[in-house]
């Protein structure tokens, strides 16, 4: 059995009132989110479109597409494993499509125009033979690494309220323009909000930035004023920042964007993708990965972990992180820190943790149901503190934990 650091240098009672007092202090606490439209994001997008499309032909498939794109260009890399009859025709259109979902049809980046380069290859056979089941051995990590997740009580959603509402906002603008109520508002964008903590709890927002494409001819007053209901609809009553602290669009132009004003990368968002910073990040990305590389699936499950302890009552916030061997089939470790929240022992969270919750790579692809063309939609707005689907999407939000865990804790 894997065991927490916490058992092996037990914290003494004056530690933990230590470490308890230091997270009550005030602080300002930052995050940031990205739209659909960012390059980064189309990239991430494109990536787990791709994912998908195979998933969806055969659920053992192996992938690890990166994409690269910038003006008038998209570049797809990366190692696949699935059935022969996906052409790099398939693939091609796939990106076009997503891309025209997102909404670009701009001079320098139009989805039926741009150059689209598909160099994917067959997946490495030594990496195979390590991942794959054998007669005397349980399918293993597709790779090394450390996977973090986290819960706190800041939100409905159980996510820290800097990164949720960060996505909300641009969920919002978003979801806006693609309805057609904002014609003069263009794919990319950013937000970023800044929160006053009182006793270890947001209680507002003490600036907010938020950057959007528009078309040629608006002017910032007519920017502000399409996006402030999208600010002020997300924010919770009371929450507002003040006016000489509010940044929309604050260069006074934003008309060249997406992959005409920056080149995008797969991967390259991952603490938008997470947690906004508010806890480590292991450092591996997720778009365009299958389940059986930890870096995703792992993650995944310890979000999954901690939301439940969390939602059980065990803890006010709660840090997991996993560890992994490429080719193994166990966790090396199971952390779990409540920082100085938790109603009970760590210890006897990461002992009912892996009682309740087969932590594997093949455990937690069968609990979470993980081999379904689910993962497009995971690559913009988040992948944690979403809503659970009916067809297995975000099935790392639910908390049917819950009730395990009380039986095995008591």
């Amino acid at each position: 059995m894997t065991l927490a650091t916490s058992e092996k240098q037990p914290m003494t009672n004056a530690a933990n009132e230590t470490s308890r007092k230091a997270e009550l202090k005030e602080y300002i606490f930052t995050s940031e989110s990205v739209s659909e439209g960012h390059p980064d994001k189309i990239c991430d997008q494109v990536s787990d479109a791709i994912l998908d499309h195979f998933m969806t032909l055969d659920s053992n498939c192996r992938t690890a597409v990166e994409c690269v794109t910038t003006t008038n260009y998209l570049g797809i890399f990366g190692e696949v494993r699935g059935p022969d009859s996906i052409t790099k025709d398939d693939v091609e259109a796939i990106a076009r499509q997503k891309i025209k979902d997102i909404g670009y049809e701009q001079d320098d980046f139009h989805w039926d125009k741009i150059n689209v380069d598909v160099k994917i290859h067959k997946q490495s056979a030594d990496i195979a033979m390590g991942v794959d089941a054998g007669e005397n051995k349980d399918e293993g990590a597709g790779d090394q690494g450390i996977m973090f997740g986290y819960a706190c009580r800041e939100t409905d959603a159980l996510m820290p309220a800097a990164i949720h509402f960060s996505h909300e906002i641009l969920r919002s603008l978003a979801e806006a323009r693609h309805s057609g109520a904002l014609p003069k508002i263009q794919p990319d964008s950013k937000s970023q909000i800044s929160l006053e903590y009182r006793n270890g709890m947001p209680v507002r927002a003490t600036s907010i930035v938020l950057s959007t494409q528009h078309s040629e001819g608006v002017s910032q007053q007519e920017v502000r004023d399409m996006v402030m209901p999208h600010i002020t609809d997300v924010l919770p009553e009371g929450w507002m920042c003040p006016e000489d602290e509010l940044y929309i669009n604050p260069t006074g132009r934003f008309v060249i964007g997406g992959p005409v004003g920056d080149a995008g990368l797969t991967g390259r968002k991952i603490i938008v993708d997470t947690y906004g910073g508010a806890c480590p990040h292991g450092g591996g990305a997720f778009s365009g990965k299958d389940p059986t590389k930890v870096d995703r699936s792992a993650a995944y499950a310890a979000r999954y972990v901690a939301k439940n302890i969390v939602a059980a009552g065990y803890a006010e916030r709660c840090t997991i992180q996993l560890s992994y061997a490429i080719g193994v089939s166990k966790p090396l470790s199971v952390y779990v820190n409540t920082h100085g929240t938790g109603t009970v022992p760590e210890m006897v969270l990461v002992k009912a943790v892996q009682n309740a919750i087969d932590l594997s790579p093949r455990g937690i692809i069968e609990h979470l149901q993980l081999r379904r063309p689910i993962y497009a939609r995971t690559a913009s707005y988040g992948h944690f503190g979403r809503q659970a689907e009916a067809d297995g999407g975000f099935s790392w939000e639910k908390l049917d934990l819950v009730d395990k865990l009380h039986k095995i804790i008591g």
